[in-house]
């Protein structure tokens, strides 16, 4: 049973990975008609919601793509922030799309910034209260550790509102601003709905790993 759910995880999640990786490449190919760039979508929502304090610069890296609430920055990858295509436009809006949920308070973006100082010393003293707990045979010492998993797992939950409320607030920007055609929506729906499974998949993973420990130490415990 331990086996079967490391491969359920292992094949989930590549899965994901592979539709969003083949996802992007093909609509990356794909140009809207209107010609302009991911930058140029960026800044137009922004200054529609009048956030001209929010600035939007390029990041190295492929889809390193994401909205910096503390700077105020909307970062882009190099191929989104100059690129022209149906990938393009479609992650730069979604990007945007939190900069709306920071301005308006969005309660699960608010949640989910509160809550990242434990997330990451969860993400740390997880894996090392199992490991100590493991190497001492101490039960106690690992249920602390499962206890942090639950709590990044927790936030993963949290962060599935966030980025699919993103995607609708970028797919409606898209289509009142003319940015897209009527033809070119699905594609854009496509795209934005192949990243939203690879947070789905990591938060199926989280709770199969969980349960396997659950599994493996619970029997420990009784025993």
């Amino acid at each position: 049973m331990d086996i079967l759910l490391i491969i359920i995880a292992l094949v989930i999640t590549s899965a994901a990975q592979m539709y969003v990786s083949s996802s992007y490449n093909k609509y990356n190919k794909v140009s809207i008609k209107k010609n302009i760039s991911g930058f140029e979508v960026a800044r137009a929502i922004l200054d529609k919601h009048g956030l001209n304090n929010v600035y939007v610069t390029e990041t190295a890296g492929v889809l390193s793509d994401h909205y910096d609430p503390s700077r105020k920055v909307v970062k882009l990858s190099s191929d989104i922030f100059h690129g022209n295509s149906i990938a393009s436009c479609s992650v730069a809006a979604h990007e945007v799309g939190h900069a709306i949920q920071d301005k308006e308070n969005y309660k699960f973006m608010r949640f989910r910034s509160a809550i990242i100082p434990i997330v990451n010393l969860s993400s740390y003293g997880g894996y090392i209260s199992i490991l100590i707990g493991v190497m001492f045979g101490s039960i106690e010492l690992v249920w602390i550790g499962i206890a942090f998993e639950i709590i990044i797992l927790i936030f993963q939950l949290v962060t599935l509102p966030v980025e699919f409320d993103a995607s609708k607030r970028a797919t409606e920007e898209l289509e009142k601003l003319s940015i897209l055609t009527k033809e070119e929506v699905p594609s854009s729906q496509k795209m934005l709905r192949a990243a939203a499974y690879t947070y789905v998949a990591s938060v199926i993973s989280a709770i199969l790993q969980i349960l396997r420990l659950i599994l493996i130490y619970g029997r420990s415990d009784r025993d």
